[in-house]
């Protein structure tokens, strides 16, 4: 149900019920101007005065079909759904041929997850109603619970047909598209809605990001210029643009383009990251390192800023102070395998041995099953002396990449350095089945089993 109050002219109505529950007289108003201000009240969340609204209206109009789906609607926005279906049930035998009533009983069967019947109310309620648009909505939305994306497609575009100013209705729409890969449609479909309403920065946005989407970022930056055009305070197009102008290397561009978002808004962390990429790219390290200061700064809990001071102390081979910078992006995503990924290595680099097989063995709790972190923590755990866990690593890396002869050799040497030479022997004959080119993996991490003549007469008899 929609409000019927216009926001521009006086609200006798609304005063008058005011003016009433301050007084305690009692007016009498009809069954439409009570919908209204019940509604009114519901909209702007002030339910308790919804709730005296409707008592008194139920109490001057007991009979109106209007006001008892008002009471529905109330019913389902508080989840009492089985008192609203008793409502609906007895209010369908009275009138069958009310579309709100079927409205309101896909509400309810939406509710409950029963969305293939709110599907078969809201078609009928299509048949019933003068007024499609809010029903097609509706469709949508129930089609989309069904992952039925083509059907729920159809009824947005049917929504923007009633009403080319429907945004909500387009965002579904394309929404609809990128969930479904097509890109091009959606070219197609945006490019005749823009030749409809030629000034609907909207479209032009959606364009672009379609165009950004195919890779054309020329075509991309063409759409967000005309959306820019239309509304010179458009954050978002001017962002987008940003991101295209660095896709075809335009950094100093993209630097603009970022500023100019900064200066229509407060300055935003995510604005800031962006242009120290640039200066990163364009080799001006200090204004690159003041916009990651910067973005940090603004948003301390971005941790892609962190990340970015990291990987440009990495660059420096500065490794304590991008240890540092890791450390505090681990703080606000401390379940990102990539970054204890990064701070395992960090760590390596200073040597920091026990900080560095802590960050691997983090990676893999999250998820990292690469075969360099299973083999730089094994090597790690190997050079700790901690050889039993250094094969476990690698027995676990062996059940996921199959047959490689990396882990094979490795396994060999640490076996043959624990005196285990029937364990030892079994995997340098699989890593040299595998590739046995890549015999020089055992030289350079086990030399001395290398050398060994019984190690040496297996490799030359193979």
């Amino acid at each position: 149900m929609k409000m019927s109050f216009e926001e521009d002219e006086p609200n006798f109505s609304l005063s008058k019920f005011e003016s009433m529950l301050k007084t305690n007289k009692v007016f009498f108003f009809d069954s439409e101007e009570f919908e209204d201000i019940v509604l009114h009240y519901m909209d702007t969340g002030r339910m308790n005065l919804a709730k005296k609204a409707l008592k008194l209206s139920l109490e001057q109009h007991p009979k109106s079909t209007g006001l008892k789906l008002v009471q529905v609607e109330m019913l389902i926005y508080e989840d009492k759904l089985e008192s609203a279906e008793k409502i609906l049930n007895e209010l369908k035998l009275i009138e069958q041929l009310n579309d709100e009533i079927y409205i309101q009983e896909a509400a309810i069967l939406s509710k409950k997850n029963n969305h293939k019947s709110a599907i078969i109310a809201l078609l009928k309620a299509l048949d019933l109603a003068d007024e499609t648009a809010d029903i097609h909505a509706m469709l949508g939305m129930e089609y989309l619970f069904e992952d039925e994306l083509e059907l729920a497609k159809e009824q947005f575009i049917r929504c923007l047909e009633e009403d080319m100013e429907d945004y909500s209705a387009l965002y579904n729409i394309i929404y609809c598209y990128d969930f479904l890969d097509q890109s091009e449609d959606a070219v197609i479909f945006l490019e005749s809605y823009i030749d409809k309403n030629p000034y609907s920065e909207v479209a032009w946005h959606q364009l672009g990001r379609q165009y950004y989407a195919l890779k054309n970022y020329k075509k991309a930056i063409w759409a967000y210029d005309y959306a820019i055009l239309i509304d010179e305070q458009f954050i978002g197009a001017y962002l987008e643009k940003a991101k295209s102008l660095e896709r075809i290397k335009k950094y100093e561009d993209a630097i603009a383009c970022y500023h100019t978002t900064i200066k229509l808004d407060d300055a935003t962390a995510y604005a800031h990251l962006r242009i120290g990429k640039c200066y990163e790219k364009l080799g001006n390290d200090e204004h690159t390192l003041l916009n990651y200061l910067k973005a940090v700064h603004e948003d301390p809990l971005l941790d892609k800023g962190w990340v970015a001071l990291t990987d440009f102390y990495i660059k420096k081979n500065q490794f304590k102070k991008a240890a540092h910078y890791i450390s505090k992006a681990i703080e606000t995503d401390g379940q990102n395998r990539f970054y204890w990924k990064r701070f395992a290595g960090i760590h390596l680099q200073l040597n920091l041995l026990e900080e560095a097989e802590f960050g691997y063995r983090k990676a893999n709790k999250f998820g990292d099953n690469s075969l360099e972190t299973y083999i730089f923590w094994a090597e790690t755990l190997i050079i700790l002396g901690e050889n039993e866990m250094a094969i476990d690593v690698l027995l676990t890396a062996s059940d996921i990449h199959i047959d490689n002869e990396e882990i094979e050799y490795r396994l060999a040497g640490v076996y043959y350095t624990k005196k285990s030479y029937t364990k030892g022997k079994f995997h340098l004959i699989n890593g040299l089945s595998i590739n046995p080119k890549k015999v020089t993996l055992l030289e350079d991490f086990f030399p001395s089993i290398y050398a060994r003549p019984g190690v040496q007469s297996i490799i030359n008899n193979f």
